[in-house]
């Protein structure tokens, strides 16, 4: 298998990951379990995250995309800065619910627009 499909589908895969994992501390927070916050929960995202850049990185140089010169690219880069800001209000504890929950929708919609932007690749 080459270098690309390689670096592609652990990228793929930590990004699923990513999501995931943000959902189910949202959720443990949203039914009163804040104490996950105690186990591995805690830095298990931020371990994943970091491959997910790395592969990230390492993406940009086996292929032909350039960021700040594919739109979709930049958006997507524009998108996750937004997610992680987002992300960081979602799961404050010291916010009140309504900005936490406006937050964590807001990082979900991106997160979502993140994904369509990698699976169509539009040109803009």
């Amino acid at each position: 298998m080459s270098a690309y499909l390689i670096l592609k589908h652990l990228h793929m895969t930590t990004a699923y990951l990513t999501v995931v994992l943000f959902a189910l501390r949202l959720l443990l927070d949203a039914v009163g379990r804040p104490d996950w916050r105690k186990t591995p929960l805690r830095w298990i995202p931020h371990a994943n995250d970091t491959v997910l850049l790395i592969a990230a990185i390492s993406l940009l140089f086996v292929t032909p995309w350039m960021p700040f010169v594919n739109g979709w690219l930049t958006a997507k880069i524009l998108l996750l800065i937004g997610y992680i800001i987002a992300g960081l209000f979602a799961l404050r504890t010291t916010q009140a619910t309504p900005v936490r929950v406006a937050a964590a929708v807001i990082a979900l919609v991106q997160v979502t627009v993140i994904f369509h932007l990698a699976v169509t690749k539009p040109v803009f």
